[in-house]
């Protein structure tokens, strides 16, 4: 959708709060996607999901057109929702980045795809470990597909911050996949 149609969108929802459903259709699917992988379990995501936006609709009207998609505010609603949920429930994340790693299987001999899944289960335990910025930064790129610019308007930070922090999250990724290799 054009940022154009966008705002027109937001600006009948904030007089007519019923055309935030059209809102919600174009945007529930990704929203619910990003906490899933944030959380790692579907009732908390779909919790999360809803709380996100009854946010953002009891919040519509402070939504102001800086450049800023509203599909940024919203993520940025999601991050903020997920955040006080797990510093509610003092917990440790559980991520699931599944579509981080390659899904094309083709069929293979039984050894190969018991290498594949240990590779995989190591590479999610190495990207646990991460910073949640970190995690973030690469469920919102490889999940969820997203350009640099719109996960520097998500984060809060500018493309180049972001560029710098994937490069940095890469490098350290391959360090500690290779430390593990040595062990």
């Amino acid at each position: 959708m054009e940022p154009e149609q966008e705002i027109v969108l937001v600006e009948r929802a904030q007089r007519d709060p019923l055309a935030f459903a059209v809102l919600y259709e174009l945007h529930v699917d990704r929203i619910y996607n990003y906490i899933y992988q944030r959380t790692g379990n579907r009732h908390d995501a779909e919790d999360l999901t809803a709380r996100t936006f009854v946010k953002a609709l009891a919040h519509l009207n402070d939504y102001v057109f800086r450049g800023v998609p509203f599909s940024a505010w919203l993520y940025r609603i999601a991050h903020n929702a997920v955040a006080n949920w797990y510093r509610d429930r003092g917990r440790h994340k559980v991520i699931s980045l599944d579509a981080l790693v390659e899904q094309g299987e083709t069929r293979r001999h039984p050894e190969e795809e018991s290498q594949v899944l240990e590779q995989r289960r190591t590479l999610l335990q190495v990207i646990r470990r991460l910073s949640p910025e970190r995690q973030q930064l690469l469920i919102l790129k490889h999940s969820e597909g997203l350009k640099n610019t719109e996960i520097a308007r998500i984060m809060g930070r500018s493309e180049g911050a972001i560029k710098s922090l994937y490069h940095r999250t890469l490098v350290a990724l391959r360090r500690e996949l290779r430390k593990r290799e040595v062990e």
